[in-house]
């Protein structure tokens, strides 16, 4: 009866999966993580990388529920927001906790040859 369960953890972290794929996301992921609240400028600075190339996987982000704007005055701020990544570490273990128990069955079947 896990299945399904599981199934409809594993849906609800696709969209932060597919968030995190792409390169430019995870940096940007990453550098909130690091520095907090951080300005679309503090994002750019350094990098290769447009402000309004920035602000779309900032939007990207956001709709996947890993990060969250802010307003700080007339500068919007985004800020990382930890609950789905937490929901898809969770995802992860229990794909983990499958991929142990299907191996545990194929060793005893291998060791067994009953």
């Amino acid at each position: 009866m896990r299945r399904p369960r599981i199934h409809a953890t594993l849906q609800q972290a696709a969209p932060v999966f597919a968030a995190l794929g792409d390169p430019t996301r995870l940096r940007l992921v990453a550098a909130l993580c690091a520095g907090g609240a951080l300005s679309i400028a503090q994002l750019t600075a350094g990098t290769a990388v447009t402000r309004q190339a920035v602000t779309r996987h900032l939007e990207t982000l956001a709709a996947a529920g890993l990060v969250r704007d802010v307003r700080q005055g007339r500068e919007r701020l985004w800020e990382f927001e930890p609950a789905r990544i937490e929901e898809a570490r969770r995802s992860l273990e229990a794909i983990a906790q499958q991929w142990d128990a299907a191996l545990q069955r194929l060793k005893s079947l291998v060791e067994d040859p009953d």
